[in-house]
């Protein structure tokens, strides 16, 4: 079966009779079919008058019975092409609206669809297909270096093209910067890269990798906007850690800012101590006027990455890493060839060739434009929850004791991926509470649906 072949083996699945007008046993009979796998997203099917001659029925049966299908969402028609099984949203092939997953919304008034076939296009006109399936190791090149730099800029400020290295996502980032100094502690003698500092609740990725390398993850007392600076010093002083890992903007998952005062401070007691300081930048972009980065005010002592994941696209799958001053990038680059090889060479292209041209800009600016509407729709329908009016997720504060994996369940059972405070807890005493993403739903009226459930769930009476 292709979708260029009309099929009506579905109709085999027609149990006429029961009481039952024949355009409704039609729609169940699609229905069955799409649901049991034997229909696939795109497979068209038999034009209205050809179902109705092979069914002997009337033509007008078949028209309401394709129209009833449509309004149902089963399918969707293509003028001059046909009726064609509706291509599914990610929520209706998942089943559950994830509100678990944080992502950039659709931007408003651009097309990625559209401009994904355009660049590519353009890109395959102006490059030797085998340079692209070619293997790339190292940093980057000298152009795609320059673009991360541009694209850090207004967060960053001015910072060398030579001190940009071109990664396959935040992970791999990570992984390179973690390997490559703990490495670089075993070989100076100093405590072997005991422990990493982080906040009480961070990113989830940062926990499984110190896990896999085996490093000890510390907690640092933290207060609206992040780390306490003097107990952050006496943990330097106490612990000697390898590094202190941060999201200082639109915290994970908390979802507040750490200031500019706190920032000054956080990175002049880094700086003065044998830690690596690692900046998780992935939301600044997503603000008019973002704060300077912990990078610029310590720049000999601190990684800073931003992943186009959270203002573009994931899938894109690029971060920019601008490492500290000297030798650090190559080192990165090694580790990354050790690790992940490389990024793709094709969607590397894009992002680059997006972020030269201005289309990168013109996708952020309609994220922002779909990120703060949604978020205005979360301070309507659950105001308790606290998060910056940029920001890609809100976080909402629970009772203690309250059953996590429960809760979980119940949001399930109402069509809602949820997670709660223990997906990011790097230590036992951790508050409880509930990270809500608000780009995932593929549209804002299935967000305020969502929302609402959420709101409903949250009820005094729903929590037992």
């Amino acid at each position: 079966m292709t979708r260029d072949r009309p099929t009506g083996g579905w109709l085999r699945h027609l149990r006429a009779g029961g009481g039952r007008p024949i355009y409704l046993a039609l729609v169940e009979a699609l229905e069955t079919a799409v649901r049991e796998g034997e229909l696939q997203p795109g497979d068209q099917l038999p034009p209205q008058r050809a179902v109705a001659d092979q069914l002997g029925i009337d033509f007008t049966t078949v028209t309401r019975a394709y129209g009833a299908a449509r309004a149902r969402g089963l399918v969707e028609g293509a003028v001059g092409r046909g009726t064609f099984v509706r291509r599914r949203a990610v929520d209706d092939e998942a089943g559950l609206v994830d509100l678990s997953m944080n992502l950039p919304p659709p931007p408003q008034g651009v097309s990625l669809a559209a401009l994904l076939k355009e660049t590519t296009a353009a890109i395959l006109d102006r490059t030797e297909v085998a340079t692209l399936m070619a293997y790339h190791a190292g940093p980057g090149t000298p152009g795609q270096r320059a673009a991360g730099a541009a694209w850090l800029a207004p967060v960053l400020g001015e910072v060398g093209a030579e001190r940009i290295v071109v990664c396959p996502g935040v992970q791999s980032a990570l992984t390179a910067i973690l390997t490559t100094i703990t490495r670089s502690s075993f070989q100076s003698g100093s405590k072997p890269g005991a422990c990493v500092i982080v906040e009480p609740l961070t990113y989830p990725g940062i926990i499984a990798l110190a896990e896999r390398l085996g490093l000890r993850l510390v907690a640092c007392p933290v207060d609206d906007q992040g780390f306490l600076p003097e107990a952050l010093a006496r943990l330097c002083a106490e612990e000697q850690p390898a590094a202190v890992y941060l999201v200082p903007t639109t915290r994970n998952p908390v979802a507040t800012t750490m200031g500019s005062a706190r920032r000054r401070a956080v990175a002049a007691i880094v700086d003065t101590s044998e830690a690596w300081l690692i900046e998780d930048d992935p939301y600044s972009r997503l603000f008019d006027s973002p704060l300077p980065a912990l990078a610029s005010l310590a720049p000999e002592r601190t990684f800073h990455i931003a992943t186009l994941s959270k203002t573009l696209t994931p899938g894109l799958r690029t971060a920019f890493l601008a490492a500290p001053a000297g030798p650090m990038a190559a080192r990165i680059a090694d580790a990354l060839h050790a690790t992940t090889l490389m990024g793709s060479p094709l969607t590397t292209a894009v992002a680059v060739r997006w972020i030269r041209d201005g289309t990168a800009d013109r996708i952020l600016a309609g994220v922002r434009l779909e990120a703060r509407a949604r978020r205005a729709i979360a301070a309507e329908i659950l105001p308790a929850a606290r998060g910056d009016a940029e920001g890609l997720h809100v976080w909402l504060d629970l009772p203690t004791g309250l059953d996590a994996g429960g809760l979980r369940t119940l949001a399930a059972a109402r069509g809602l991926a949820l997670v709660t405070a223990d997906a990011f807890a790097a230590t036992s005493d951790h508050p409880a509470g509930l990270r809500i993403s608000l780009g995932g739903p593929a549209k804002a009226s299935l967000l305020r649906e969502a929302l609402r459930n959420v709101a409903a769930l949250l009820e005094p009476a729903a929590i037992v």
